[in-house]
């Protein structure tokens, strides 16, 4: 059991990928007392970044926790699954792959692989839908994860059986599909698509957890099959973040732990959350959004040498697209 030979080594939608993710170390914020870091060290830093709990991770691997041992000795039929959803860039993915995460290193602690063992455990497993999902194109992402082979003489049964089969075999107990906003259960191959999740969830016995954009503004949630989704699974709906909440400042509060973990000579602590009002109309409050531009401040304070963030260097960085739609540099007064 591997990931496909074609499949790069990083890819988390491979086994060995997402075991490379999983138990690699996470980037940590440098030690006050210890040795500096290089300019590479800090720029490699930067790509990759502290992941910030937040209130859709928190949430989510509650739910998370709570479904597993609720499902955990069901038979019978399809155990209950949870749906993420919300806008781009406010942190789906980062929150399905952190839990992914705890999960699997906490089966690692629970249940440590005997030395030589050929067969190790899959606790979790972490699935792409591919545009235009077929049930046949879905199976092979399924099948492309634990190194399944096909071929093209493979039967679509065949594939499925493989799949549940290796899958239960491996002992898979969470299911993670990423993008299933891309089924479409109005056209013939996405209805097709969307029966084969509901097989595979009665044939394979784990947890399945979904994520996409704005799932309940898609066909997913609409006829006979959107009525059998949405009996079987909760939803959990991330969005931007508020800049006030009653008494709370939310996304103040992220700007700072995001603030803490830089890595920059001369940054002034409390710099960034005095220009939260700003930060948060620059990003509209989607985290993706607020820690791209940290980050490409920070590495830019790092190449052009000032070694902080100033507003002037937040206004330097272009944000994707829906960012740079929804904020307008003021142009300075000419003289």
């Amino acid at each position: 059991m591997g990931a496909a030979e074609d499949s790069p080594p990083y890819a988390v939608d491979t086994w060995r990928g997402f075991i490379r993710f999983a138990t690699a170390p996470t980037p940590t914020p440098p030690d006050p007392g210890g040795p500096g870091r290089s300019v590479e060290e800090r720029l490699a830093y930067y790509s990759q970044f502290v992941t910030v709990r937040t209130p859709a991770i928190d949430s989510l691997a509650t739910s998370v926790r709570r479904l597993m041992l609720l499902g955990r000795h069901q038979r019978t039929t399809a155990r209950p699954s949870l749906i993420l959803t919300g806008p781009p860039a406010t942190g789906k993915t980062t929150a399905l792959l952190e839990v992914g995460r705890a999960c699997h290193l906490a089966h690692q602690r629970q249940h440590p692989a005997l030395p030589g063992s050929a067969h190790p455990t899959v606790p979790v497993a972490y699935v792409l839908v591919p545009p235009g999902a077929s049930a046949k194109t879905l199976t092979a992402q399924f099948a492309r994860y634990l190194g399944i082979p096909a071929t093209t003489r493979t039967t679509q049964a065949q594939l499925m059986q493989a799949v549940t089969h290796t899958y239960n075999t491996a002992g898979v107990r969470l299911v993670l599909i990423d993008e299933i906003h891309r089924l479409n259960p109005r056209t013939t191959t996405g209805a097709e698509a969307a029966d084969l999740l509901k097989d595979l969830t009665e044939q394979i016995g784990a947890t399945f957890v979904y994520a996409g954009i704005d799932v309940t503004t898609t066909a997913l949630f609409t006829g006979v099959r959107g009525a059998q989704l949405a009996a079987r699974a909760s939803l959990i709906e991330t969005g931007s973040l508020p800049a006030r909440l009653g008494a709370r400042r939310p996304f103040t509060d992220l700007v700072t732990d995001l603030e803490a973990a830089l890595d920059l000579a001369r940054h002034r602590p409390g710099t960034l959350p005095r220009h939260a009002p700003y930060l948060h109309q620059r990003t509209a409050g989607r985290i993706g959004s607020l820690t791209r531009l940290i980050r490409e401040a920070a590495q830019t304070a790092i190449l052009d040498g000032t070694e902080r963030i100033t507003k002037n260097t937040l206004d330097q960085v272009r944000l994707d697209h829906q960012a740079e739609t929804h904020h307008t540099p003021r142009q300075p007064h000419p003289r």
